[in-house]
């Protein structure tokens, strides 16, 4: 990568994380993908959150106490919109559709990742305790190095825990029931996975340093329940 190409690589990383996010690496789009919206922009960078690391600045802003809908994701948009400007560059999202954007597929390109049994992108070092909340992108060519190669974690895992944590079964080898989980997290019996977060997901044996603390498990696990269908 050139000197001037890699100096506004980290910039705008940098910017990210003073925002309150994490950098989340970067992938150059391939001319196929340069249509429709993209096809001004050369570069994506990636922002998200790593395991508790990015929570307190989030509960600390004006969107986690309005009372209004979807404060993480306004909050989201906030931050990067603000990077974005700084920066020229286009800010994009995982939520808002449909459409939706590949998220998942560009992450694979950007971090040492890969599918896990539960159907979450797993990585290296922070397991399954992740996530993304947005991309810029860039019309320069920062031309970053392809993602870190190596093994799945779960090739080194052959007792599979998180597939047989799930009170319910809600994941087997024919993917995720998502319906009978919220029907669980909705009863009585669920209280312990609304309040301390998916069985599942706390079996797997990687990252459990990054962990989600009380008062962030238990925000994500209302939300999922809130995004389902009514109860009649």
């Amino acid at each position: 990568m050139k000197e001037d190409a890699a100096s506004k690589l980290a910039a705008v990383n940098g910017a990210i994380e003073r925002a309150g996010l994490a950098p989340r690496g970067a992938l150059r789009l391939e001319d196929a993908e340069r249509v429709g919206a993209l096809a001004p922009f050369r570069t994506l960078v990636l922002a998200g959150m790593i395991g508790a690391r990015n929570w307190d600045a989030f509960e600390d802003s004006p969107e986690a106490g309005d009372r209004a809908r979807d404060p993480l994701d306004r909050w989201s948009r906030r931050l990067l919109d603000g990077v974005g400007r700084r920066f020229g560059a286009e800010a994009i999202y995982p939520f808002g559709g449909p459409p939706y954007w590949p998220f998942p597929s560009w992450a694979t390109r950007a971090e040492p990742l890969w599918p896990s049994p539960l159907g979450m992108l797993i990585h290296r070092e922070y397991g399954l305790w992740h996530s993304y909340r947005g991309a810029l992108a860039l019309r320069e060519d920062l031309a970053p190095g392809a993602a870190p190669a190596g093994e799945r974690p779960c090739e080194a895992c052959p007792p599979r825990p998180c597939m047989s944590a799930c009170p319910v079964g809600a994941f087997t080898a024919a993917g995720y029931d998502i319906a009978r989980c919220r029907e669980h997290l909705r009863g009585t019996e669920g209280r312990e996975c609304l309040d301390g977060g998916c069985l599942a997901r706390r079996a797997c044996p990687v990252g459990r340093a990054w962990a989600h603390g009380p008062r962030q498990t238990r925000f994500h696990m209302r939300a999922f329940v809130a995004a389902g269908p009514v109860d009649p």
